[in-house]
């Protein structure tokens, strides 16, 4: 087996190369040559490069020689618009499809990560299913869903869909904002805090992703990704306050205010060409009752998965923030 991973130098990608270095997996990296790889310098070494992009059919290619398993974690989170989200996460994703159909070299699984964002909101009394129809409420998730339904129609080899709901751990930049404002004392809450939400430790995503290149009986199917812990945003807050200590001072902000808030950043947007993940429909997602996801499906196919709790992996989160300089 051969992997070939995309999107390895953010977030997400490089604890999923983390996984697989740690699993002795051969592996292929698609890289820009203007990548960061900072997080994944120890394994450069040790893994082979395949420079491109997702708008590169040829070198997709090119890319795609030798591997057996695709892993298709490159995606866009925010843009300056709304069709640089669908350049990456739709057409980006369209044209990996094409390059592993046509590859000559059989790629006997594609693994492509989604997002909840793509399928509809859920709370407790009413998690969101990987059945459920979809119901994008901003452009990022209706451009996931527009690279979700690529694969899911146009894929000719074996593949498998992952539905992460948000995502925390070390190395992330949009986490790293609430321990922040809890440093100041200040801690921001909206809707009084009362949005219910499923978290996953992004070792813990790592983990699920690389056992679905091989997990049976899930080959063509949408599979939700959380920890089964649901937490209020409010909760979270006081948590990640807890943290680190001190008094807080919770502010609630109202609807009308994140709402301006959020159409302004995409206005800055659009003059400056500063991606935001504020923008493009987000006020929507951040005042939907809930993110909360059944995942029987997991673990009915593949066993106990995403055990880490936030009692652990906030800790987890914030010695890595300060022992990185990031905090």
């Amino acid at each position: 087996m051969k992997i070939l991973l995309t999107g390895a130098t953010g977030f997400v990608g490089s604890h999923i190369l983390d996984r697989l270095r740690a699993e002795g997996v051969p592996t292929l990296l698609l890289l820009r040559r203007s990548s960061d790889p900072r997080f994944i310098a120890e394994h450069l070494p040790h893994v082979e490069i395949r420079y491109g992009s997702l708008d590169d059919l040829p070198a997709l290619r090119e890319a795609l020689v030798g591997a057996t398993h695709v892993l298709h974690c490159a995606g866009a989170t925010k843009a300056p618009s709304a069709e640089g989200l669908f350049a990456v996460n739709q057409i980006g994703t369209r044209n990996l499809v094409q390059a592993v159909n046509e590859s000559a070299t059989p790629v006997q699984r594609l693994v492509h990560l989604s997002s909840l964002a793509a399928g509809r909101f859920g709370t407790r009394a009413a998690p969101a299913r990987e059945d459920d129809p979809s119901e994008p409420l901003s452009e990022y998730g209706r451009s996931k869903r527009a690279g979700e339904r690529v694969v899911l129609t146009g894929c000719r080899c074996e593949f498998v869909v992952l539905r992460p709901c948000a995502v925390y751990g070390p190395r992330d930049a949009e986490f790293l904002r609430l321990f922040k404002a809890a440093r100041a004392h200040v801690m921001p809450v909206f809707g009084g805090g009362r949005q219910e939400l499923s978290l996953v430790f992004a070792p813990d995503l790592a983990a699920t992703a690389v056992r679905a290149l091989t997990g049976a009986g899930i080959a063509g199917r949408i599979l939700n990704v959380a920890c089964a812990e649901v937490v209020t945003a409010g909760e979270l807050a006081a948590t990640i306050a807890r943290l680190l200590g001190g008094r807080m001072l919770r502010l609630s902000l109202p609807a009308g205010v994140l709402k301006l808030v959020c159409a302004l950043a995409g206005a800055g947007a659009r003059l400056t060409g500063k991606a935001t993940v504020l923008a493009h429909g987000k006020y929507r997602e951040l005042t939907a009752p809930g993110w909360v996801c059944d995942t029987t499906r997991l673990q009915s196919a593949m066993g106990p998965l995403c055990p880490t709790r936030l009692a652990d992996g906030l800790p987890a989160t914030l010695a890595w923030y300060r022992q990185h300089g990031w905090l």
